[in-house]
């Protein structure tokens, strides 16, 4: 039987930011993630300029730097007469004036060896958190399994579940999770980009279609939007169909279609919008997408999770530390964050009402110059553009915006190859 005082389950943002936070508190963290390494494609790569000041108060951003990433400075829409833009990142306050487009692997790479210059903390590679221990109702531990097939327990003063949308830790505690119907789910697919090609973020909707198109750099991350539940009809259609309607939604895209070969090249995402009642029990909280399931809308989800962790830090680091945590702790984590979660929920509820359901029955026809006029507020946006940092405000920085702690702020003592920056 080991030991720690938190055991994070899951390396995700939420649960590498956290153990990189408390272990800076001087908190023993151990982090269980059951894959090899953090490759794995189409995960949340949206970094928002809320988090990349976090990084800079972190004395990360120097060390961000270096790592290879896009900025973006506007999201657009595409109508038959050309691109619109509607969201200008470049009007938010802060210094940080555009997103950040970054693999995953690389994100989590860079807490990861931040976390290693602390000495209480540790990371556990392919682990897998298998049940919870508990004793007298309380959540004490995980019991896990390694590599080499071994099992074995962690007990803990706190165990965080960080272990996504499909949570074994919540599912195990019992806590029950409210649902909202979404009217979509999405294929994610690369395509090539070309010199000359428009830059940022791109966004088509209408005659039963949508379409993402997000710059990054040599190659567009492309998200195709299908109606909840049609995947296995589609894909029946054959690759061909569906490379004629990403070229009828995006034209300039229509040469290179062929680059998506056949159905492995397209990914699918079983889209969730769901919320924890309750996030925690004793012993036991959940953060990030295992505590409230997000809608790629807005591409908030990992932002969303990294403030959780933040918040979490904040407020449990001393209790830990000193060994009182309670109840009352756990329960003032969530309260911190329920109303940015639930608000940034009903945001994209009424966007999936009001836009995506309608463009993907059919009920919105394709918007074209010739065919009808740019919506209302797209009309407004462009008349007044002051009002494009709205939408840009509301998605890079977010409701609440958490900043870090006083005991994580700058570069670790034991760090001596970073050195506070911005980019």
């Amino acid at each position: 039987m080991e030991r720690t005082t938190c055991c994070v389950v899951g390396g995700g943002p939420a649960g590498m930011m956290l153990a990189l936070l408390l272990a800076r508190a001087g908190v023993a963290v151990t982090v269980l993630e059951k894959h090899g390494d953090f490759l794995r494609d189409f995960r949340g790569d949206t970094v928002h300029p809320s988090t990349l000041t976090l990084l800079d108060e972190l004395g990360l951003g120097a060390e961000f730097a270096k790592v290879p990433h896009r900025l973006v400075q506007q999201l657009q829409v595409q109508l038959d007469s050309g691109l619109l833009p509607v969201a200008d990142f470049r009007r938010i306050p802060g210094p940080h004036k555009h997103l950040a487009l970054v693999p995953q692997w690389d994100f989590l790479g860079l807490l990861a060896d931040a976390g290693r210059a602390e000495p209480t903390f540790t990371l556990r590679m392919q682990t897998k958190a298998t049940e919870l221990l508990t004793e007298g109702g309380a959540v004490t531990g995980v019991r896990y399994r390694s590599a080499d097939g071994g099992s074995g327990e962690l007990r803990a003063d706190l165990t965080v579940a960080c272990d996504g949308r499909r949570s074994v830790l919540r599912d195990a505690a019992g806590l029950r999770a409210r649902s909202f119907g979404v009217p979509l789910d999405v294929w994610w697919f690369r395509l090539p980009r070309h010199d000359g090609d428009p830059t940022g973020g791109i966004a088509r909707f209408g005659s039963g279609q949508g379409t993402v198109v997000i710059d990054r750099g040599d190659y567009f991350q492309c998200a195709y939007l299908i109606r909840k539940g049609t995947d296995a009809t589609l894909r029946a259609e054959g690759i061909e169909t569906f490379r004629r309607r990403v070229a009828a939604m995006i034209p300039w895209l229509g040469d290179r279609v062929e680059a998506v070969g056949d159905w492995d090249d397209v990914a699918l995402l079983d889209v969730r919008l769901d919320r924890l009642v309750r996030w925690s029990t004793e012993g036991l909280l959940c953060l990030g997408d295992a505590a409230h399931a997000m809608s790629p809308v807005g591409g908030v989800g990992i932002n969303l999770a990294i403030q959780d962790a933040v918040a979490a830090a904040r407020l449990l680091a001393g209790p830990l530390r000193h060994g009182a945590l309670t109840r009352r702790d756990l329960d003032r984590v969530q309260l911190r964050r329920w109303a940015p979660t639930a608000l940034t929920q009903a945001m994209q509820r009424v966007i999936h009402a009001r836009l995506l359901n309608p463009a993907l029955t059919g009920a919105i026809p394709l918007v074209g110059a010739g065919s009808a006029r740019p919506s209302r507020p797209i009309r407004l946006l462009q008349r007044l553009p002051l009002l494009q940092a709205i939408p840009a405000t509301v998605v890079g920085i977010g409701l609440v915006p958490e900043h870090a702690p006083a005991f994580a702020r700058g570069v670790s003592s034991r760090t001596t190859n970073s050195t506070t920056g911005r980019h």
